[in-house]
C-alpha cells in the first residue's frame, strides 16, 4: 500500500508541475501578444477616397500599402507622403490610383495618366482652356474612369455672310457644312456657298452664302420707223411734204434674270414677239419745175466761193436743245434770224453766206452730225423744217 501511495503522490506532483509550466507558457504568449499589439503604429489610410484605420509594424509607407494589398503604380499613382517615408504614429497616408484616359483636343489626340477626380479637374491640371462655347464630352462634372475618352472642341470665331449680311459667329464645327447645319441655314436649290461645304474651318475662314434666284422679266421695246421718199410732180422741185407720219412699232421681249443677293448679275433673252408693226414715214419730194419771174426775185449774189452742200433743217425746240447757238445767238428770242450750222473746218463760224432757197444767213452754229460739205438751216417752226427736208443746195460764201 505504501508503494502505491508513493507512486500516486509522485504522479500528483508531476501533474502540478505540468500545469504550472502550461500556465507560464500561456501567460508568456498573452504577454508577448499584448506587447506586440501595443507596439504597432496607428495609421489612417485614404485609399481612393475611402478612409480606414489600421495598425502596423511596417516601417515605410510602401510597406504599409503592400500590407493592405494595394496594387501601386509607382510611376503614376498619387501617394502622400512618399513611398519611402518612415511611418509614424497618427500618420495619414493618401493613395489615389492613376487612370489612363485619352484626351482629344481639337482633333489632337494623346493618352495620359491622371489621378484627378473629375473631367474639369483634369482639364485644369492639363492647362486646357475652355469657355462657354467649347464642346466637352463627357461633361465637366463626370468622374474620371479608366480608359475614358475625353473630347474637347474649342470654338472658332467665323465670319458668316448670308445674302450679303455679315456677322461673327462662334462655332465648334469642323467644316462649312457642319457650320451651316449648326446655324440652321437652309440652302435653296440655286444658292451658292463659298468656300465649298467640305472645306475645313479656321479662324481666317469667311463663309459666304450667296442667295441665287431666277425670275422672268417681260419688257416692251419700241421699233423705230423708216422714212421713205416719194416723188411728187405736183410739188415744186426742192420742196418736201410729209404725207404719212411715221409710227413706232412695239416688240415684247421675255428675259430670264439671274439675281445674286437681290442684285441682277445676268439677263438672258428667252423669246420675243412683235405686238405692233411700225409704220413708215412717207415724204413727198417735189419734182415740178417752176419758172420764176426774174423781175420779182432777188438775184443770187455775185462773187465769192460756191459750194454744193447737202442740207437738212432744225429748230430751237428739239429735245435737249438750249436754243442758243455755238456763237451765242438765242434762237428762241430771235426766231426770224437766218442761221446755218456748219463744219467750221469747211465754213468758219461767223461767215456770211447765201443759201439757194433759204437766202442770206450767217454761219453761227455747229452740230454733232454736221461734218464736211453739210449744213443744217434754222427754221422757227417744225413744219417749216419738215418742209425743207433733206436736199442738196448751192451755198455761196460772201466773206
Amino acid at each position: 500500500m505504501e508503494a502505491n501511495g508513493s507512486i500516486y503522490s509522485r504522479l500528483l506532483k508531476g501533474k502540478k508541475l505540468v500545469m504550472i509550466l502550461l500556465s507560464v507558457g500561456v501567460l508568456s504568449i498573452i504577454t508577448g501578444f499584448s506587447v506586440y499589439e501595443t507596439t504597432k503604429t496607428e495609421l489612417t489610410l485614404s485609399l481612393d477616397g475611402e478612409e480606414i484605420e489600421v495598425k502596423s509594424h511596417e516601417t515605410t509607407v510602401k510597406d504599409v500599402l503592400e500590407q493592405e494589398n494595394v496594387d501601386i503604380n509607382e510611376k503614376h499613382d498619387y501617394v502622400q507622403p512618399g513611398l519611402d517615408t518612415e511611418v509614424k504614429n497618427g500618420m495619414k497616408i493618401i493613395w489615389k490610383p492613376a487612370k489612363q484616359v485619352t484626351l482629344n483636343i481639337d482633333g489632337e489626340q494623346e493618352k495620359i495618366w491622371t489621378t484627378e477626380s473629375t473631367v474639369e479637374e483634369l482639364l485644369s491640371k492639363q492647362r486646357i482652356i475652355v469657355d462657354e462655347y467649347s464642346e466637352i464630352k463627357p461633361a465637366l462634372t463626370e468622374k474620371i474612369k479608366d480608359n475614358m475618352n475625353i473630347i474637347v472642341k474649342n470654338a472658332l470665331e467665323i465670319s458668316l455672310v448670308v445674302g450679303g449680311e455679315e456677322e461673327k459667329v462662334m462655332t465648334t464645327s469642323k467644316t462649312v457644312a457642319e457650320l451651316l447645319e449648326e446655324q440652321e441655314i437652309e440652302l435653296n436649290k440655286l444658292d451658292r456657298v463659298e468656300p465649298s461645304e467640305d472645306e475645313q474651318l479656321t479662324n481666317e475662314t469667311v463663309v459666304n452664302v450667296i442667295r441665287v434666284e431666277k425670275k422672268t422679266d417681260v419688257v416692251e421695246e419700241e421699233i423705230d420707223y423708216k422714212t421713205t421718199t416719194k416723188k411728187d410732180n405736183s410739188l415744186e422741185k426742192g420742196k418736201e411734204k410729209v404725207i404719212q407720219a411715221g409710227e413706232k412699232g412695239k416688240l415684247k421681249k421675255e428675259f430670264e434674270v439671274t439675281l445674286e443677293n437681290g442684285k441682277e448679275v445676268k439677263r438672258t433673252l428667252q423669246k420675243e414677239e412683235k405686238i405692233k408693226d411700225s409704220k413708215d414715214r412717207i415724204v413727198a419730194v417735189g419734182t415740178k419745175q417752176v419758172v420764176k419771174n426774174v423781175s420779182r426775185s432777188k438775184p443770187a449774189p455775185s462773187g465769192g466761193k460756191t459750194i454744193f452742200m447737202k442740207s437738212t433743217a432744225y429748230t430751237a425746240d428739239c429735245s435737249g436743245c438750249s436754243g442758243v447757238t455755238a456763237t451765242g445767238i438765242n434762237l428762241k428770242k430771235n426766231p426770224n434770224t437766218k442761221v446755218i450750222a456748219v463744219d467750221p473746218n469747211v465754213i468758219p463760224l461767223g461767215t456770211k453766206v447765201h443759201v439757194d432757197g433759204y437766202g442770206y444767213a450767217i454761219a453761227g452754229d455747229t452740230g454733232g452730225a454736221i461734218r464736211g460739205n453739210k449744213i443744217d438751216v434754222f427754221f422757227s417752226s417744225k413744219s417749216k423744217a419738215y418742209a425743207w427736208g433733206s436736199k442738196t443746195v448751192k451755198v455761196k460764201i460772201l466773206n
